[in-house]
């Protein structure tokens, strides 16, 4: 098993609004080293600490699971869409995507100015400088940390 972090937008898709669908497909990567996290290295049953990203704090809101694979971003192709790819064609898809469930909403948001303060992560890759990935892979050790500053009762 393998452990991630996933950046979005709550006023675009939180962790509340994935607890209500359960699922949702996780859309709209438009970065080459996310895309081939997603495409090279995510696995059905990874877990990924979903982040709340440009938020007043941004921080950790909580965790979902990679449920699907390999899926094809149908954003590419709309032209309505903000992350529409005119050279995306769906004989040759630049973009992927994968399926995440709802597995827990933290007690406590976990801030980033904590992640930053927290000795144990500052080898994490999102409090180093340059770092502005939506989707990065982050270790267990993080992943653990970040768990029991959220007050999680998941044991992975």
């Amino acid at each position: 098993m393998k452990f991630w972090l996933m950046k979005s937008e709550p006023g675009a898709f939180s962790i509340d609004d994935l607890s209500k669908e359960g699922f949702s497909g996780w859309d709209g990567v438009r970065n080459y080293q996310a895309r081939n996290y997603i495409r090279d290295d995510m696995n059905e049953g990874d877990l990924a600490l979903f982040y709340h990203s440009n938020a007043n704090p941004s921080g950790v809101a909580g965790i979902c699971r990679i449920t699907e694979t390999d899926i094809v971003d149908p954003t590419a192709f709309d032209p309505d869409s903000q992350y529409f790819d005119p050279k995306s064609s769906e004989e040759n898809p630049r973009w992927i995507m994968v399926e995440v469930e709802f597995v827990e909403k933290f007690p406590r948001f976990v801030p980033l100015s904590e992640i930053k303060g927290h000795e144990s992560l500052s080898d994490m890759k999102l409090v180093q400088k340059g770092s502005r990935l939506s989707i990065m892979p982050i270790t267990k050790k993080h992943f653990q940390t970040i768990l029991k500053l959220g007050k999680s009762k998941i044991k992975p």
